[in-house]
């Protein structure tokens, strides 16, 4: 919202009768895109930089009503009218949060990184019902950009020595828009497949597509297919072996109480029983429910009927751009790295 008066007192107001040029750029300054937040971005810079506080989106709001409910009976031209009436209503959906936007398009940079930075450009569909599979998580992003440091450390053994014509296949459960996997597909030169539920599959291989060329620049592969936690009904033939992944990353996984269940199947069935394997998953702590499933997912991981071992844990902060809130707090998302028992630690156990 660059260069807009202080208040929207200030703005064209319909009672004045201001041109259609006046009111429409007026309108499209209002125009807001969802942030990107960085890890590394402190809260108190975080708040600096939040265009809209709570007294100023309220009077905003107020004036967009006042535009969408004029007749414009000064302007003359009904397609002008029309455009007027578009405009406003879009800068009022803005301003009801991710869901009451439409499809937007975001551009997601990996900088400061060798042997070059890049970016993804994501497309996300209309907030609708259940599809959260259709939002691109702050989480995932987050997870992303920590894609160099962790291959340099729990996962060195798999990235650090591998020759030049070595691929490693990567599985990404419940990939939604794709961000993380096509990241590492891009950051780690691997072989990432994306998987996700049927009805995300659409938007998950667009932006497959529309990244390809990036990814394949830097070295990496990318490959996708239905794959639903739990079921075998519909799922890619891809999927039909177990354990063929030497690596199994997810972000943000958690929303219902079989989740926790889904998940640790999920993650066994696929993850290698090589000694090597390793599975990393982020989930963010946004609430009481988010706690307590991340705790009996964990409990499953290590408990259950293949149990694997956690080899590290760590918490990192991250911002989303779903609640609307002015004083909207920063998330602490757990992640965790996981590998398979050794058979000596099995037998001990039972």
């Amino acid at each position: 919202m660059a260069n807009l008066p202080d208040s929207p007192a200030d703005f064209p107001q319909v009672w004045q009768k201001p041109s259609f040029e006046e009111l429409l750029a007026c309108l499209k300054s209002l125009h807001v895109e969802p942030p990107i937040w960085k890890p590394t971005t402190s809260r108190k810079i975080i708040l600096e930089n939040r265009q809209d506080s709570a007294r100023f989106r309220r009077e905003v709001t107020t004036y967009l009503s006042s535009v969408v409910s004029s007749s414009f009976a000064w302007i003359e031209d009904d397609d002008q009218k029309e455009v007027l009436w578009d405009e406003a209503s879009k800068r009022l959906s803005e301003r009801c949060g991710r869901v009451g936007m439409g499809e937007i398009v975001r551009r997601w940079p990996f900088e400061n990184r060798q042997p070059a930075h890049f970016e993804l450009i994501i497309r996300e569909p209309p907030m609708t019902g259940d599809s959260i599979g259709h939002k691109t998580w702050g989480s995932s992003y987050l997870m992303a950009q920590q894609l160099d440091k962790v291959a340099s450390g729990p996962l060195a053994h798999l990235l650090g020595s591998r020759r030049p014509d070595s691929s490693l296949d990567v599985l990404e459960l419940g990939s939604g828009t794709g961000l993380l996997g096509l990241a590492a597909a891009a950051m780690w030169q691997a072989n990432v497949v994306l998987s996700d539920l049927p009805s995300i599959m659409a938007n998950l291989e667009f932006n497959i597509d529309g990244n390809r060329q990036t990814i394949e620049a830097l070295g990496g592969t990318l490959s996708s297919g239905p794959l639903t936690w739990g079921s075998e009904a519909g799922n890619a033939e891809r999927f039909a072996k177990k354990h063929q992944f030497k690596l199994v990353i997810v972000a943000d996984p958690l929303y219902d109480d079989d989740h926790p269940e889904l998940l640790s199947s999920a993650v066994t069935n696929h993850l290698s029983e090589d000694p090597d394997a390793r599975a990393i998953i982020m989930v963010p702590q946004r609430d009481s429910t988010t706690k307590r499933l991340t705790a009996r997912f964990r409990t499953r991981m290590v408990e259950g009927v293949s149990p694997l071992r956690v080899l590290e844990e760590h918490t990192l902060a991250c911002q989303d751009d779903w609640d609307e809130d002015e004083e909207t707090p920063e998330v602490q998302c757990w992640w965790g790295v996981f590998g398979r028992q050794d058979k000596d630690s099995l037998s001990l156990s039972k």
